[in-house]
């Protein structure tokens, strides 16, 4: 067996082994040289033969000898190797029995994956294990407290109760870090903060309380994390805004190329009825369909211009009375060929009425329009995180004025909501309690 695989137990019995084979080998070396001194007597040429065969040997064993002291030398290198790394080992372990003691475990982070902010999670965690650690300054307490008159006995009491102390606000820290949610970060520092409190509350008779530079270090943690949360929900946010955006664009592309075809085939057909009425030399019927002709390439042409200019489509100002109220109004813009098919959609399972049209008109800059209305109303967007979400607190007499200074004479404006099935719903209600 090579030494370098020896395990560290085996190692130390193999080396003295193989010290015990150098004695036996050394004896014998001696008994050698003694035996050639008794050899004295013998005839010159019986000598001659026996020292030869003596040295021989002796060489051999010399040899051998050596070879077994490299090999227990060797034993005995690897053997103290392995006590040093075995040493490590033991003193790692102990450091972090001692940690978890008081609350330091080795989980995953949600910072783990988060490249841009490893560096700092590292810095951050290696000062926690280390003010963690005894006498690092995470939890301060007395140092004069006796138990029975024994201040050995009240420094075991302070540090126990210091250690304990020390776990819960870890184990608060590390459950905050778990669940934070972006918009909780000032929640969740206040309750760390308070947990502070609470354990300098409990521990004053031994004036047992967190340092404050360990507090600031776990909330630099929590704000680390939030940032870090925030910024992957604004991610994903955008990501479903871009799907949204790129769905609803499908769906104007496809309905365009439908109704180009469909067009095709209208001016085919009208193509081929001009033909036939030219044959017969029906001129009359001719115009009419040369008439008919010329509005269809014009639809076709204008359905070009739609799927070309991706600027070009309806604004359109919708309100939810019996889900939003009366001051609240969406204002957006759409490629759909028929607008009203993307109303009806907004009016899905998501909101318990219909959507009602205000305003609902064509414009070739209708992305320019909808983003000067944003622009006019930012103070009273709704959510003024997610920007795709296009409510604003507004009337719709208020829309209405600035769409007109906006895109000129409106045609069409519905100033009050029609809300159908809101009022229904309402009289319904009345009725109900006005019989019971």
């Amino acid at each position: 067996m090579s030494s370098d695989h020896i395990p560290f137990f085996g190692a130390r019995k193999y080396a003295r082994e193989l010290l015990s084979t150098v004695k036996k080998l050394e004896d014998e070396q001696q008994r050698l040289k003694e035996q050639m001194t008794k050899l004295g007597m013998l005839s010159v040429l019986e000598l001659e033969a026996q020292r030869s065969q003596l040295q021989h040997e002796l060489v051999q064993l010399t040899a051998a000898c050596a070879k077994e002291r490299g090999d227990a030398d060797a034993a005995v290198a690897t053997a103290r190797a392995q006590l040093v790394e075995v040493k490590k080992t033991i003193v790692e372990t102990e450091e972090l029995a001692l940690l978890q003691e008081a609350g330091i475990y080795r989980y995953r982070h949600p910072l783990t994956d988060a490249v841009a902010y490893q560096a700092e999670l590292a810095n951050i965690e290696e000062h926690i294990k280390s003010m963690a650690r005894k006498d690092g300054g995470a939890v301060l307490a007395a140092t004069s407290w006796t138990v029975n008159g024994s201040e050995a006995q009240g420094r075991k009491m302070v540090n126990d109760f210091s250690k304990l102390m020390l776990r819960a606000f870890n184990a608060e820290a590390d459950n905050l870090v778990r669940g934070l949610k972006p918009h909780r970060l000032d929640a969740a520092v206040e309750r760390l903060s308070k947990v502070a409190e609470t354990i300098a509350r409990l521990g004053k008779t031994m004036h047992i309380r967190i340092s404050d530079r360990y507090l600031r270090l776990r909330v630099q943690e929590l704000e680390l994390t939030a940032d870090f949360v925030h910024k992957v929900a604004a991610e994903k946010e955008a990501e479903r805004a871009e799907r949204e955006r790129l769905r609803e664009e499908r769906k104007a592309q496809q309905e365009m190329e439908r109704e180009r075809a469909r067009l095709e085939k209208e001016r085919q057909h009208y193509a081929n009825a001009l033909e036939a009425l030219v044959r017969k030399g029906d001129e009359e019927g001719a115009a009419r369909l040369r008439e008919q002709l010329v509005d269809v390439q014009r639809a076709i042409e204008d359905v070009d211009y739609r799927a070309a200019n991706i600027r070009a489509g309806y604004v359109y100002v919708i309100s939810n009375l019996g889900s939003f109220g009366e001051e609240m109004v969406k204002i957006g813009m759409t490629r759909r060929l028929d607008p009203l098919d993307r109303i009806r959609e907004l009016s899905d399972a998501s909101v318990p009425f219909n959507f009602d049209v205000h305003a609902l008109f064509f414009s070739k800059d209708a992305v320019g329009i909808e983003t000067t209305m944003h622009q006019r109303l930012a103070a009273r967007r709704v959510n003024q995180v997610n920007f795709r979400r296009e409510f604003f607190r507004a009337t719709p007499l208020e829309a209405k004025a600035h769409l007109a200074e906006l895109a000129g004479e409106l045609l069409q404006f519905q100033d009050i909501p029609e809300a159908l099935e809101y009022r229904e719903s309402l009289s319904r209600l009345t009725a109900v309690q006005v019989s019971n």
